[in-house]
């Protein structure tokens, strides 16, 4: 008889991987075999994370979205210093928003006005990646959806002026990072971005209440993930935008 996969053990094995500061070691029978149960982990871990200050989700143009809540302890505001723990230095250059009003569960599914009206402010934000499971970019879609799709901070600009007036499958972005080739993109991968917000309204974010004024949602990668050097500087331009800022202690 095969046995029930253990939720508690293996987010209490990521829980300890976040503290030592190294990945698990996981063979790919031990990996949690379905989504719910992927889902379970990550809710489970963070029970141990602190309160909820923002959300990541993402997808491709017409793929189902997946989503990870983002502790507020690892949001930060832009210039920030990131310690030398984080030691995968993914960085990718994303677009977020800030919600003024709660959408809390309810019987008839959020629509796009009302998720529009319920965002008070777009940031250009830097999301720093931090994997805890084998394998990093590679691993499976199951094991990133357990280690919080692999968030490790988030680096918040200043607000953007008149953002319902921006193209955004037209804006424009430059990633610097000291050392290495400047990165250009153009639109995110996941065409409408605020799509993705309704979908976390109306199901991703129910298990934890719904999403909350405060929260900030982040809507995927705009260059793709980057490592950095140890010790670099990292700057993220969206066009019109001041820079968001980052540097990682040597």
């Amino acid at each position: 008889m095969t046995q029930p996969f253990d939720v508690a053990g293996f987010a209490a094995r990521l829980c300890a991987a976040r503290a030592a500061g190294h990945p698990i070691t996981c063979l790919p029978e031990e990996e949690p075999p379905t989504e719910a149960e992927a889902y379970a982990v990550q809710h489970a871990v963070n029970e141990a994370l602190g309160p909820i200050g923002g959300w990541k989700v993402g997808a491709g143009p017409d793929g189902r979205p997946s989503t990870a809540p983002l502790p507020a302890s690892g949001i930060m505001p832009s210039p920030a210093v990131a310690p030398a723990s984080f030691s995968d230095r993914l960085i990718e250059a994303e677009i977020a928003f800030t919600l003024t009003q709660d959408l809390p569960p309810r019987g008839v599914p959020y629509n796009r006005d009302e998720v529009i009206a319920a965002i008070g402010a777009c940031h250009a934000v830097i999301e720093l990646v931090q994997f805890r499971v084998p394998g990093t970019i590679s691993a499976s879609p199951l094991l990133k959806i357990a280690d919080h799709q692999g968030h490790g901070a988030l680096i918040v600009g200043a607000a953007v002026p008149g953002w319902t007036e921006i193209d955004f499958p037209r804006f424009a972005v430059t990633q610097e990072i000291e050392g290495l080739p400047t990165k250009h993109g153009v639109g995110n991968p996941a065409g409408d971005m605020i799509r993705l917000i309704v979908w976390l309204a109306n199901e991703g974010s129910l298990w934890a209440g719904g999403l909350k004024a405060g929260q900030i949602v982040t809507c995927g990668s705009w260059t793709g993930a980057t490592p950095a050097p140890p010790g670099s500087s990292v700057s993220v331009t969206f066009q019109g935008v001041a820079p968001v800022q980052l540097r990682f202690a040597p």
